[in-house]
């Protein structure tokens, strides 16, 4: 590549950037005023942010030129910036985690008792009431797993009741994250994630702690594939004490690995949960509940509902989701180059059975179509933002806070199943998303 030819792909991308920090700037300056951003106009944004990234990545991938990574790292930092000045909207979950933070500080645990027998003690800071009243489902213990619980225990100690420095830890986690991936795939499938709104949103902005675990597991991953087991295993037991989406890769990532590591994992785990066991819980009430109860933005689940009763429907996905994991599994022991495990179909395949899909739930995804990218994740990546509309965020009275109108499913899942079919025949995956030889 001539110097002229690398300024000017340069100067594409300081254009790209510059355009996307833009609409950042924006939505910082929407987060930041009364009430949440109207939903037409955070579409707009999204689709500012998104598209011309996505141009960028085919730009220099049909020129089979490499990305610049500094400028790669820079505008990411800039992005995550504008996040972190914005703060959460469409989102009040950072109020349990910073009241987490506040029991876990104060107790030595978080777990145990729910937060509504609080509502009349006077004990507790003024800063911590106005968070504790707005806590949802406040006559539930926490759900967040002991490791994430940790990073909620860091940021009280940083600032008691200061969603910006939980804010800052989860972006130096996602930073990390990104420099994991750079050892795993080439820079300019990086960019897609490094770059991408749905990241940037659930991250910078909101405060979404599911990045804790992917960087674990991502971590994980760079470990076993330089037969660091020891590493690896320990790696995954955080992951998995992070959120227990972890478990769907722990097999993958292992299976090359001796029997000693596997006890370490599991040696790993317990030492995470152990602790809060003994003073008597870590969670799995509230996990139970939600597992049981809860349905928001379903995709496969929400049709199968239409002909089965719920648990009906949840033993048939999953046992169309073990098949699946099985099948994979077979194949992948048995061949001889051990491949970065396909998150991306995985995860893909558990969440389009799940009952509960939150935009953030596919921060887990999306590391893994970076390694290997392809239509359908990353039209996900955007179609899922769908999922905020809900009568809440509309102020639609007709409906209830959390209720999504009758068009939102099918245009979120039919845009995903139309990039589906996309990849399916020109098999984008092994065109585009070549695997990274380090």
């Amino acid at each position: 590549m001539t110097p002229m030819t690398n300024g000017r792909a340069c100067r594409y991308v300081d254009v790209v950037g510059l355009w996307c920090a833009l609409g950042y700037a924006a939505l910082t300056f929407l987060a930041r005023q009364p009430g949440e951003p109207d939903l037409p106009v955070f579409f707009l944004l999204v689709a500012w942010t998104s598209l011309p990234v996505f141009s960028l990545y085919l730009y220099f991938h049909r020129r089979g030129e490499p990305f610049p990574l500094g400028r790669l790292i820079f505008w990411a930092v800039v992005f995550r910036i504008f996040g972190l000045a914005g703060g959460p909207f469409y989102e009040d979950d950072f109020y349990r985690y910073l009241w987490d933070g506040y029991r876990f500080a104060t107790t030595g645990t978080p777990y145990g008792a729910v937060p509504e027998t609080f509502f009349s003690d006077p004990g507790v800071p003024a800063v911590f009431r106005g968070i504790l009243d707005r806590i949802n489902y406040p006559e539930l213990p926490t759900i967040y797993a002991p490791v994430t619980q940790v990073v909620f225990l860091f940021g009280y100690w940083l600032k008691p009741g200061s969603v910006i420095a939980l804010q800052a830890i989860l972006i130096l986690v996602d930073l990390a994250t990104i420099a994991l991936l750079l050892r795993l795939a080439p820079t300019g499938n990086v960019m897609l994630y490094a770059w991408c709104p749905l990241v940037v949103k659930e991250v910078a902005f909101t405060a979404h702690p599911d990045g804790i675990g992917v960087c674990l597991l991502l971590a994980a991953i760079v470990l076993a594939r330089k037969h660091r087991w020891w590493g690896a295993a320990v790696c995954l037991g955080m992951a998995v004490g992070a959120k227990i989406f972890a478990l769907v890769l722990v097999p993958l990532v292992l299976v090359g690995a001796s029997f000693g590591y596997w006890v370490l994992f599991v040696v790993t785990l317990s030492a995470l949960y152990a602790p809060f066991i003994l003073q008597g819980g870590a969670g799995f009430d509230s996990l139970l509940v939600f597992a049981r109860e809860w349905e928001f933005n379903s995709a496969a689940f929400g049709l199968f509902t239409t002909v089965l009763q719920p648990f009906g429907a949840k033993l048939v996905l999953g046992l169309v989701c073990a098949a699946f994991w099985g099948h994979y599994y077979f194949r992948y022991s048995r061949s001889g180059d051990r491949e970065i495990p396909r998150g991306d179909w995985l995860y893909g395949i558990f969440l389009m059975a799940s009952p509960v899909i939150n935009p953030w739930y596919l921060l887990w995804l999306l590391p893994f179509a970076a390694i290997t990218p392809s239509v359908s994740a990353w039209t996900a990546s955007i179609a899922v933002f769908l999922g905020y509309v809900t009568g809440l965020n509309l102020n639609d009275g007709n409906l209830q806070p959390y209720q999504q109108p009758v068009w939102v499913r099918p245009l979120e899942f039919g845009l995903i199943l139309l990039a589906l079919a996309y990849d399916w025949f020109r098999r984008w995956p092994t065109g585009l998303g070549n695997r990274a030889n380090n």
